[in-house]
């Protein structure tokens, strides 16, 4: 079936079909695959679905016609489920908060960070929330083509905060900043590169006490939205 059609097989009038009915689901197979990206990542297969479904992986194929097929599914459905805030405020606010919704929403699904793609998913959970989100946008004294523009710019920021939140969460798990820094930090003390490096030693001593970590992806997130919104304000007013 063409990807479109799967993507609003919700909005769509389904075929009558002869015979026995199926033993599954599209459904089922788009939320058994995003249960299994969440916990291994972009590295999941379709005997991996179908491992998960407890049906043999060729079956699959009467509901989707490929991995990258699926994927597409699985993405506009968890932008068709995630949650968001109720637009209030001025662009800046609504803006924020867009920005804040894809964080929760990568934290949730750490693969889709990692989907690279130029071609937009045409189904009704990315239009809905694009439309939504160039909601925060659209007050703004800019072309439409700006606005766009705008609306990416703070939307490809979050999807690398998130990928950099989710590996320092998947480096934590093995050790923690301050067993790291006793270990390696020592060891670099004893060759006494203070003196060599002074800028490195001042202002990476000064993060590491701010923080409690060499870089803290939280604290780096919400210090560059802040600077994009000021330069959106500007450039708007300029």
């Amino acid at each position: 079936m063409e990807t479109v059609d799967l993507l609003w097989r919700h909005r769509i009038p389904a075929a009558v079909r002869r015979g026995r009915p199926p033993k599954l689901t599209t459904d089922q197979v788009v939320t058994a695959a995003i249960k299994i990206a969440d916990r291994a990542g972009l590295a999941f297969t379709l005997r991996d679905t179908a491992d998960a479904l407890r049906v043999p992986v060729m079956s699959l194929y009467s509901y989707i016609d490929s991995r990258e097929q699926l994927l597409e599914l699985m993405i506009d459905q968890c932008r068709t489920d995630m949650a968001y805030t109720e637009p209030a405020g001025d662009w800046r606010s609504r803006l924020s908060a867009v920005a804040s919704d894809n964080l929760r929403l990568l934290s949730a699904h750490p693969w889709m960070a990692a989907v690279e793609s130029e071609r937009a998913i045409l189904g009704p959970g990315t239009l809905a929330k694009y439309e939504r989100e160039l909601a925060a946008v659209e007050p703004l004294p800019l072309p439409d083509t700006a606005k766009d523009a705008t609306l990416t710019l703070v939307l490809d920021f979050v999807r690398s905060c998130a990928r950099s939140i989710d590996h320092a969460l998947r480096e934590r798990e093995q050790q923690t900043p301050q067993q790291w820094w006793e270990h390696d930090g020592a060891q670099l003390a004893r060759l006494g590169v203070a003196d060599r490096y002074p800028l490195a030693s001042r202002i990476g001593t000064a993060t590491g006490e701010t923080h409690g970590a060499a870089n803290d992806a939280h604290a780096a997130y919400t210090f560059g939205l802040d600077v994009i919104l000021q330069g959106i304000e500007a450039t708007a007013t300029h």
